[in-house]
């Protein structure tokens, strides 16, 4: 009798996680699509990050062929630490004569808003 108390109960504790963990999985989806919503504001308003006016992103407006184009992010910066350092304007990435600024470092965006940016980015 015992024994089947303790199954019955180790059941009901896997089942009952199995179940909230879509829950938990679904909030942080909620959570990480506001990010990006938030980092693509950012990135297409003219007084903030103003990324088109440099880069063609998929869904702006009048962009800029300055830059490149901004596609195929995730193969192109494997590690997304670099992608924030690039942003960031760390000197060691900088590209001679880019008319890129230094971001972070000319305090133009905030770090939070740097990650966000990075995040809407990291979708293209």
């Amino acid at each position: 009798m015992k024994n089947k108390l303790i199954h019955a109960l180790a059941a009901t504790a896997v089942a009952a996680t199995m179940l909230s963990a879509p829950t938990i999985g679904a909030a942080a989806d909620t959570a990480n699509a506001k990010v990006i919503a938030q980092g693509k504001k950012i990135a297409f308003s003219r007084s903030k990050g103003n990324c088109l006016a440099c880069h063609m992103i998929k869904g702006g407006s009048l962009p800029g062929n300055i830059g490149p184009a901004l596609i195929a992010m995730k193969l192109r910066y494997p590690d997304k630490q670099k992608l924030y350092n690039k942003i960031w304007g760390k000197p060691e990435l900088e590209v001679k004569y880019s008319m890129m600024p230094p971001f972070g470092r000319h305090v133009i965006l905030t770090d939070d808003q740097i990650k966000k940016v990075v995040e809407f980015i990291y979708t293209l």
